[in-house]
């Protein structure tokens, strides 16, 4: 079999550049700044499994005009993007239609489950199941309004057969001491897993492949060629799996294919690891982040900035969400922390773009997970592989298709 390269060195695309490798495909990795640099280095290292309902939905469109208002809020549009985005913001609302949302979460479980059934043994092959945690999440809500704005959500979660438990204040306590009283009711998620670290384990994973021969060439993709990829230094020719995350667009595009591939911009930081006694991953469903225990510390970073790839950070977000943490958690200590932004790869009905790119066989994408890059990284490398020797892939990829936007440019 001819050799693949596999642009982009985050989870998603070490990830199948492994799988490739355990089946005896010869692999080159390629990326512009190397293992873990970009959104796998950065996020809460949370195996969602039990999202899967699309975040373009009805109750993101209610939410979206008070939460815009605010610029620190949980979803903005920096104004010098505004107009930019305005036709990614059109398909996103499109996608928010009744049907469309069936069809998303029709998928986007699928995709789940294989990602999950995937994952432990994945990580037994790759060395590194000691990084796998089982702590769960704790979704917490600020009176019975809200909470009873997430139980259709919950519903479509207990008919797929995903165990929950909605719990009381007094419940809430045993599971994770410290909440603030504001918070009134709350839902405890057991199957939610993490990793211990993210940017530990992208590296992990990039130690593992170079240990089976796999080489990993620090080199930025400018463009895709007939037979491979062109770089400032010269093609490298072999079949392609295009995993380059928020940049995946700008490269889909050399070969004529234009995919609304948008940049969630999310923002962080993360604590020394004495700075609370986190036992669960705690979500502020109503606000858009979330607090995490790593091992490099307690990580408090979520939200939604749409603003692509070259505005400058804006760090007040990561303070912002620090200084809800801070009352929301009584008792957290918010000093001595890292700040962080990086890119989110995010198409408007929040399902990936997995399949050949239109118009080139020889190009598999394996792109735009959104915030799920590292909860989909198993799966996703599943299916690359399949499609790769010529397998067939356990789910239906109609949903995932690169070719569901339209026709090539």
């Amino acid at each position: 079999m001819s050799d693949v390269i596999v642009v982009g060195a985050g989870v998603v695309g070490l990830s199948a550049a492994l799988a490739l490798q355990a089946r005896g495909v010869p692999v080159t990795v390629i990326d512009r700044e190397g293992p873990a640099a970009g959104a796998s280095a950065g996020n809460a290292g949370a195996f969602a499994f039990t999202d899967i309902l699309p975040l373009a939905s009805p109750g993101i469109m209610r939410k979206a005009p008070r939460w815009l208002l605010d610029p620190l809020g949980p979803l903005s549009v920096p104004p010098a993007y505004a107009l930019r985005i305005a036709p990614w913001m059109m398909r996103f609302w499109r996608a928010c239609s009744p049907a469309r949302v069936a069809a998303s979460t029709k998928g986007q479980t699928a995709l789940m489950d294989l990602s999950r059934a995937e994952l432990e043994p994945f990580l037994v092959a790759t060395g590194t199941q000691a990084m796998l945690r089982k702590d769960g999440n704790l979704q917490v809500y600020e009176g019975q309004r809200e909470f009873d704005a997430s139980l259709p959500g919950w519903q479509a979660r207990a008919d797929h057969g995903i165990a929950f438990r909605h719990m009381t204040p007094e419940e809430m306590a045993e599971v994770q001491p410290g909440l603030a009283l504001r918070f009134t009711h709350g839902t405890f998620t057991p199957g939610w897993y993490s990793i211990a670290d993210p940017r530990d384990y992208t590296v992990a994973l990039a130690d593992r492949f170079r240990a089976g021969g796999g080489r990993i060439v620090i080199a930025e993709a400018t463009a895709l060629t007939d037979d491979g990829v062109m770089t400032a230094s010269g093609t490298m020719r072999g079949r392609v799996v295009l995993a380059a995350g928020a940049f995946s667009h700008r490269l889909a595009r050399s070969r004529g294919v234009r995919i609304p591939l948008e940049t969630e911009r999310g923002y962080n930081t993360t604590l020394p690891g004495d700075a609370f006694d986190l036992r669960t991953q705690v979500t502020f469903g109503g606000h858009g982040f979330v607090v995490t225990k790593l091992s490099s510390g307690i990580r408090v970073g979520g939200a939604v900035e749409l603003g692509g790839l070259d505005l400058p950070p804006n760090f007040k977000r990561s303070r912002a969400m620090l200084d809800k943490a801070a009352a929301f958690l009584p008792g957290l200590r918010t000093t001595g922390g890292t700040q962080w932004m990086g890119f989110r790869p995010s198409l408007p009905d929040s399902l990936p773009a997995i399949g050949p790119l239109p118009g080139n066989p020889n190009v598999t994408c394996a792109f735009g997970h959104g915030h799920l890059g590292l909860t989909q990284s198993a799966g996703t490398a599943r299916i690359v592989a399949d499609l790769v020797t010529g397998a067939t892939p356990p789910i239906d990829l109609a949903p995932f298709s690169p070719a569901r936007f339209g026709k090539r440019t």
